[in-house]
């Protein structure tokens, strides 16, 4: 059975913050089931999920540490400044990684409300290899030309590298981060879950098919920009009708993420 937040003694939040905040709780919350249901989570170590509390300027949610994904609430989330600033009560502390990366893209980027950042063997895996991802499935074509690279410079807590890192990122919505793992992020909770399902299922293709030994086939350049184009078109919608079906999942799942 899966633990109920009840057990760490934590109170809801709910009647304390405002119906804004309350609702990127609870999507931040059910992005952290999702990824425990995904086998994203891993141990939880270097693995964070934010989102820019509405209306807060640069503030942001973050999972506390000590806690599994599968044990996180609305309640649980903290929230937090780019300084590294608590601004709920918590028992928990946040993760220094999670405030440098999370906090640089919130201020680099004003159109991102929500950023994901893992260590799933997959995303590992691709930040290894020097081709990067490939566009040699349809999936991976949505991020022909529309992903960023950022070379490793040491541990993620690295402040300093914040500018650094939202630059490789660009006007994208997805980065590889080499020899460390993958960041996501979206105008909407939903949208940064919808990009980081599509990263992964692209990279485990492209893994896949790499493991064969065969020649790999890339379609020539004119239609790979073609196709990138048009899902450029497809994919606002797309992102929030997905991220709909896949929040309803989260409550088949255990709708405890809602305390």
């Amino acid at each position: 059975m899966v633990a109920r937040i009840a057990s760490f003694d934590l109170p809801s939040l709910r009647s304390r913050v405002s119906p804004e905040e309350w609702q990127a709780r609870i999507e931040l919350a059910a992005c952290y089931r999702l990824a425990a249901h995904f086998g994203w989570a891993g141990t939880n170590l270097g693995t964070h999920f934010s989102a820019r509390v509405p209306g807060e300027g640069e503030r942001f949610l973050l999972n506390p540490v000590g806690l599994m994904f599968d044990e996180i609430t609305a309640s649980s989330l903290i929230k937090v400044d780019p300084d590294g600033n608590k601004h709920n009560d918590s028992p928990y502390r946040v993760n220094r990684a999670g405030i440098a990366i999370h906090g640089g893209m919130y201020r680099a980027r004003q159109d991102v409300n929500a950023v994901l950042h893992t260590h799933t063997e997959n995303g590992t895996a691709i930040s290894m290899l020097e081709c990067g991802l490939l566009p040699v499935s349809i999936t991976a074509m949505r991020f022909y030309q529309r992903i960023g690279y950022y070379d490793f410079k040491g541990p993620g807590e690295n402040r300093e590298e914040r500018g650094a890192m939202a630059a490789a990122l660009g006007p994208h919505y997805a980065l590889i981060m080499r020899n460390h793992g993958l960041l996501a992020v979206g105008r909407t909770i939903g949208e940064s879950m919808i990009v980081m399902m599509s990263l992964e299922q692209a990279i485990a293709s492209q893994l896949k098919a790499m493991s064969t030994g065969a020649k790999l086939i890339i379609p020539d350049e004119a239609l790979l920009a073609k196709t990138a184009a048009r899902r450029d078109q497809m994919n606002e919608q797309n992102n929030d009708l997905n991220w709909q079906s896949f929040f309803r999942l989260a409550d088949r799942i255990d709708p405890s993420f809602r305390e």
